[in-house]
């Protein structure tokens, strides 16, 4: 017996008045899913966006060679020669510079009973490749700005300790304080401030069975110190800050059994209440063995290569201050802010230009509207009223603005406007700054990009051959953050809040 056209056309309708009269009770209802699935998950990535991609011309690196100064003959501020005699020789510094590539990507997998179950659904192969393009943009977001080949945090200084005040909650006891260093990298890595546990190294088993390690993004662990408390006291632990580290992970327990308590972002901390156990255990760390970089895997990103030394970028720690409260941005009294104004100020000494974006977290925008906008200053509050419509909202008004620029006095020609903007990978407490065209007086600089990715082969997807009932697939690139003017960038670090 056939299957006409007309009985499926019975069957849908005889569904249609189940799904009418039936009891919702019963169960036997219908199932209104809609259809295609809703991506409820930010894809950020603005350094990413902002960047050229230029392509790269094979090789395992690609190379350059820097100018960096230019020193006259004699004495270098007097252009003297006298009559019918020739000028002296000038010289010059140069350096070479050579950028590894590094290959960076994603995979995903899709089962054949995946497949025939979204059917009229949504296209799921194609949506998990949506979705295995986003999650790789989002993780070189992350390595433009953390990526790190080869800053080694240095190991930190033994805490400072204190017991003091009267409010406290902590058990008396001798109490044991270890401290641990992270990069940019292990902070994002380590799911910031809230962590309990601390990757210090994670094998991890590609889609191939294949094997390899990443390191967490901590240093070695400082060696301890020892603190009396009593009832009511608070325990305090200070260290020196460490080049490289925009956050600190604090171990405190009894002497041999130290416990992961928080991370902070400013290089001190207190404890005030009863400690947990739960957290990671500090001899998971070592005083010998560091987490901090993965050469040989990783690229240095922006804050990375700000961080080195050689390269001479600004880079300024915030005073340790009160253990626990730290210290923060410093109100100049007329809209300003000291800590930035310094910082524009010594780029302009140093290099006769300044940063044109500055990005930093939520805490930091709104600690520096606060700064900025005090009553010796001006209100946030505006007014605003249409010309064009009489007696539209006349009473209407904007208020919590917050600051979106920050003019540069030191410049020539007037100065110039820097934008300031949220940055979803950067922690509470730190300030980036970059230079992202160079003036015109840089003449001849043979500089397009003061930054650029440079690809050695850009974004490409791999569906890999059947092995198995589900389709396999990958997204990868290979390439490097090629930052030509790193001293043309500045990182405030070690900020506190308020």
């Amino acid at each position: 017996m056939s299957i006409t056209e007309q009985t499926l056309n019975d069957v849908k309708k005889a569904q249609q008045d189940i799904n009418k009269t039936v009891s919702v009770g019963t169960g036997l209802i219908g199932y209104d899913l809609q259809a295609p699935a809703k991506n409820l998950y930010p894809v950020i990535t603005p350094l990413r966006n902002k960047l050229p991609r230029v392509p790269g011309n094979g090789g395992s690196a690609t190379n350059w060679k820097v100018v960096t100064g230019l020193t006259g003959s004699g004495v270098s501020s007097m252009p003297w020669v006298p009559e019918g005699q020739r000028s002296g020789r000038m010289s010059y510094s140069t350096k070479p510079v050579a950028a590894n590539y590094a290959t960076f990507g994603e995979e995903d997998s899709v089962t054949f009973e995946a497949e025939s179950a979204a059917k009229n659904f949504e296209d799921i192969k194609a949506t998990a490749a949506v979705r295995l393009l986003q999650q790789t943009m989002i993780k070189e977001e992350k390595a433009i700005l953390a990526g790190n080949a080869s800053l080694v945090l240095a190991q930190p200084t033994a805490p400072t300790l204190a017991a003091t005040g009267t409010t406290g909650t902590l058990p008396a006891a001798t109490y044991s304080v270890i401290v641990a260093a992270l990069t940019l990298e292990g902070y994002l890595a380590n799911g910031g401030t809230s962590a309990t546990q601390l990757i210090t190294s994670k094998s991890i088993t590609g889609a191939d069975g294949n094997t390899f390690t990443l390191n967490g993004g901590v240093s070695k662990k400082s060696a301890a110190t020892t603190q009396a408390v009593t009832l009511g006291q608070i325990l305090s632990a200070t260290t020196p800050t460490v080049n490289g580290a925009v956050a600190y992970a604090w171990f405190v327990g009894v002497a041999g059994s130290e416990t992961l308590q928080f991370i902070t972002t400013i290089n001190s901390a207190t404890f005030s209440a009863a400690l947990t156990s739960t957290g990671m255990a500090a001899t998971a760390l070592s005083t010998t063995v560091d987490y901090s970089a993965n050469s040989g895997l990783a690229f240095d990103g922006f804050m990375t290569s700000a961080f080195l030394p050689s390269n001479s970028a600004y880079v300024v720690n915030m005073p340790t201050g009160t253990a626990g409260t730290g210290t923060p941005l410093t109100a100049g009294g007329r809209g300003n802010v000291v800590e930035i104004d310094t910082m524009l100020k010594t780029m302009w000494e140093n290099f006769r230009l300044g940063v044109t974006e500055i990005y930093c977290s939520s805490q930091e925008l709104t600690n520096i509207t606060n700064k900025v906008m005090t009553t010796a200053s001006g209100t946030l509050l505006r007014y605003n009223a249409d010309a064009g419509k009489e007696g539209s909202d006349p009473y209407k008004i904007n208020a919590n603005g917050v600051v979106t620029n920050y003019y540069n006095p030191y410049m020539p020609g007037g100065g110039r406007m820097i934008p300031i903007s949220i940055h979803p990978n950067l922690p509470a407490g730190t300030i980036f700054g970059y230079c992202s065209d160079l003036p015109l007086y840089y003449q001849n600089n043979e500089v397009q990009n003061v930054a650029e990715m440079h690809m050695r082969r850009d974004y490409y997807q791999l569906d890999w051959p059947l092995r198995s009932r589900q389709y396999e697939m990958g997204v990868y690139a290979e390439g490097v953050l090629a930052c030509y003017f790193p001293s043309s960038m500045a990182i405030i670090t070690n900020i506190a809040n308020g």
